[in-house]
């Protein structure tokens, strides 16, 4: 059964949110949809490659802050890492790079745009955090719906 996010809002409108124009699908597949896991980084990409390398992502969806740096944080050694460990997509407040080798990766991948650069000093993100960008708050939990029209978030599994 094929979900689209429009009829999510049309039947669920006081359930949604909405993300803000601007973010782009550069992943392998159209539409996503998951319980969502957050992460904030700083930049640098060193937890959540921990994240997507070493943990089952069967049935969620990552949402990664990075507070629109201008560094990419998802390239395709970390889509390789998600689609081996079954994540259904990754949203992210930032850039992408390898955006030519990803095309066809099949997990979703959400963001701003691309960057061909990253941040190499190591630094700490952290997880589970409550985040907020785009007119939409993230909450470790909460459901994701993404497709060719856009990203709508739930409280909820509501389909």
């Amino acid at each position: 059964m094929t979900i689209f996010t429009a009829d999510i809002c049309d039947e669920y409108s006081d359930k949604v949110q909405v993300l803000d124009a601007g973010y782009k699908n550069y992943g392998g597949v159209d539409n996503c949809q998951g319980e969502i896991i957050t992460i904030k980084l700083d930049k640098n990409n060193s937890d959540l490659i921990k994240l997507l390398r070493d943990e089952d992502g069967s049935g969620k969806v990552v949402v990664v802050d990075v507070n629109q740096e201008y560094f990419a944080v998802v390239g395709e050694n970390l889509m390789k890492f998600a689609h081996q460990n079954n994540y259904a997509g990754i949203i992210i407040n930032g850039y992408v790079r390898d955006t030519f080798q990803i095309s066809n990766i099949p997990v979703a991948l959400f963001a701003l745009d691309t960057c061909p650069r990253k941040y190499i000093p190591v630094t700490s993100g952290e997880r589970e955090l409550p985040l907020s960008f785009g007119g939409v708050d993230f909450v470790q939990g909460s459901y994701l719906y993404a497709d060719t029209d856009g990203v709508i978030v739930t409280a909820n599994k509501i389909v």
